[in-house]
């Protein structure tokens, strides 16, 4: 269906029932779970594509998979109030929760959130959800991460004051702090985290217990840290003994 709606950015109860050779009960039903997504807008007869629709196989089916990713992501995404300010750095998991957070159906009458973030994909995501106030840095963008890095950026972070910082990193140990590969990726995550009443850190288990270039922050630096449960259980119990709050999906 959102392979269909994508182009043609319509679809009937009757063209979907017959392109897919289910009944159009079943139709409706799948067409009620896409609206209740945020995905679809429901009119006479059928649905419509929302202003998201430039991506919407790709956000649907990346939402589906209960892969450590998107575990990861929902949890965090509980962890945010209505009315908060939360400042996303670039990253997959970070991608991901900023999406479980703005799909969050919750905000849309309970006081929305303010997203900022130096990720160019997540600002145009998230800027086209109408209960989520956006704010994009600006700076030297990094084709592989979409990330903006640079004075600028950190000249905009500086002026704000953010509820919670929502992190993504490529290394966390307890020792070692949390670390990413491009020190001016860091430089603006520390930035944020310094920012921030609130640092979340989110990673699958496969980065705990891995160092990488830049230093971001030492661990006890990280009030909650939400990873899969095959993290390593000594580095868990080390960070938790640290003052870390540790989430495990």
């Amino acid at each position: 269906m959102l392979d269909r709606l994508a182009t043609t950015e319509r679809l009937g109860v009757t063209e979907a029932a017959e392109l897919l050779g289910v009944s159009e009960a079943t139709v409706r039903r799948d067409f009620a779970e896409l609206a209740k997504r945020q995905l679809v807008a429901r009119n006479h007869g059928g649905v419509v594509a929302t202003s998201v629709a430039y991506e919407l196989p790709y956000r649907y089916r990346s939402s589906k998979g209960d892969d450590g990713r998107s575990r990861v992501a929902a949890a965090a995404a509980q962890l945010v109030q209505p009315g908060q300010v939360v400042g996303l750095n670039g990253g997959t998991t970070t991608t991901a929760t900023s999406r479980a957070i703005t799909s969050r159906e919750d905000l849309v009458d309970g006081g929305g959130v303010t997203i900022v973030t130096n990720a160019l994909n997540i600002a145009a995501e998230a800027v086209l959800r109408p209960h989520v106030q956006c704010v994009s840095l600006g700076g030297v963008a990094r084709p592989e991460s979409y990330e903006v890095t640079g004075p600028l950026a950190a000249l905009v972070l500086n002026q704000l004051w953010l509820d919670v910082a929502i992190v993504g990193v490529n290394g966390l140990t307890a020792k070692e702090g949390a670390t990413c590969r491009h020190e001016d990726e860091a430089a603006i995550i520390r930035t944020m985290i310094d920012r921030s009443q609130q640092v979340i850190c989110v990673t699958t288990g496969e980065k705990l217990g891995r160092r990488t270039f830049a230093s971001i922050c030492a661990a006890d630096g990280i009030n909650q840290l939400v990873t899969t449960t095959d993290a390593d259980p000594d580095e868990v119990d080390a960070l938790r003994a640290l003052g870390v709050v540790v989430h495990l999906v």
